[in-house]
């Protein structure tokens, strides 16, 4: 019986046949905490009596969600990180260097890997192929210590998308598209294996939205197999040596196939409070925003500045609407400034932050006030999410994005471009 990627790639750092609905523990290529969850992480390390880190090159403590510090507290857990990086040796990754999933895609993830995390968004690094996943700071502690860790196999998800992009659609609006199709428990403990003739013409920076919102869908993990595409990518990152070709046997059983045509799909959005709640852009023009907010690991990228950047060329934001720009890593924010898209987006009146989180968990620069709507292309709009549980946030694309920006109201880019 032939095997899906999940199955495959288990298998090879298990060392086993492992089949969906078995347990199999793997060798961990790759595992890290931030600054929300790496104090727990590194207590507990101590209090299990752990005195080594079995791969410390391959081990990273990012500051990048309170990043700079914004009160006293977090600050001390700053100092709690970096003390744990001088005793043990795990990689550091300081404030104002990014996104921890982010640098991960630059710098740590290849095909074949099993990463780990103490973020649910960990799931991003299967766009390399590799079986990423969130988990608990406990369990992070451990596999840091052992350098493995335990799966039960999920069993798959096939999603097969084929044609061409509207004009003005992007893969956000695919994954919000799929999400508002199956439920934000649609996909529970599955594996969602992307595939279909839209997926192998897709950017490793599409690829990169798409996994990492797998997990608002509930699946464990977000596979795309790797090609060409992949391989690329990490030739431009100084990692080619690091490519593997891997993809799924032509007999492998799914537990579901979802078949998308992509040229059907428009411009979408998700309304509060929960990302399967769903419509199109053209249905919501009543909808007026107070903050736009571009960035995350979601959409924090240079593409999708650049894409913001073309439609906010010669405009202005909204006078009532504040925008507000967080690039995902120090190179993504060098890069958008060498190709002008920075410039572009300050003449357009935009607000430029530090890499990092920034407003995405409410815990610094971005907090709404009470009734406040933002449009942000983060993954999550659960009441309080941004600081404010009476507030509202809805989800869309960076072209979205952009383009409500100039109107102040939540807009279809096809009206702007």
């Amino acid at each position: 019986m032939g095997k899906t990627l999940v199955e495959k790639i288990l298998s090879n750092k298990s060392g086993t046949d492992a089949v969906a609905g078995g347990i199999a523990i793997a060798k961990v290529d790759v595992a890290f905490v931030q600054d929300g969850t790496g104090p727990l992480a590194v207590r507990q390390f101590d209090e299990a009596g752990f005195a080594k880190v079995a791969n410390p090159d391959k081990s990273i403590l990012f500051l990048d969600h309170a990043a700079p510090s914004p009160n006293q507290q977090l600050s001390n857990d700053h100092m709690l990180l970096r003390q744990f990086s001088k005793n043990t040796g795990v990689q550091l990754s300081e404030v104002g260097e990014g996104v921890c999933h982010q640098i991960v895609a630059e710098s740590y993830a290849s095909p074949g890997d099993v990463v780990v995390g103490a973020d649910s968004h960990t799931v991003t690094a299967g766009a390399f192929s590799a079986v990423a996943t969130g988990m608990g700071s406990t369990d992070i502690a451990v596999a840091m210590a052992l350098g493995k860790t335990w799966f039960r196999v999920p069993e798959t998800y096939k999603i097969v998308v084929n044609g061409k992009f509207q004009k003005g659609v992007y893969p956000k609006d695919l994954i919000l598209h799929l999400i508002g199709m199956i439920g934000a428990d649609g996909a529970t403990y599955k594996a969602l294996e992307f595939a279909g003739d839209t997926i192998d013409a897709m950017s490793m920076v599409g690829r990169l939205t798409i996994a990492n919102m797998a997990v608002e869908a509930g699946a464990k993990v977000g596979l795309f197999a790797s090609d060409e595409t992949t391989r690329d990518y990490l030739i431009k990152q100084g990692r080619g040596d690091s490519y593997v070709a891997i993809a799924p046997d032509a007999d492998a059983v799914y537990e579901r196939v979802i078949e998308i045509d992509a040229g059907t799909i428009e411009p979408t959005v998700s309304k509060p409070h929960t990302v399967d709640n769903t419509a199109l852009a053209k249905e919501l023009g009543d909808v007026k925003i107070q903050q736009v907010f571009m960035g995350t690991c979601t959409n924090g990228r240079l593409n999708d500045f650049a894409v913001a950047a073309g439609i906010l060329k010669g405009k202005k934001r909204h006078a009532d609407t504040r925008l507000l720009i967080a690039p995902a890593s120090r190179k993504v924010l060098s890069d958008a400034i060498a190709a002008g898209y920075i410039q572009t987006l300050l003449d357009a009146g935009a607000t430029i932050m530090p890499p990092g989180c920034a407003a995405c968990v409410g815990v610094h620069q971005g907090i709404l006030g009470d009734g406040e709507v933002c449009l942000s292309t983060a993954n999550r709009n659960f009441k309080g999410r941004m600081g404010n549980p009476d507030s509202y946030i809805y989800l869309a694309s960076p072209a979205t994005a952009a383009a409500s920006a100039i109107t102040g109201r939540i807009t279809d880019p096809r009206e702007v471009v």
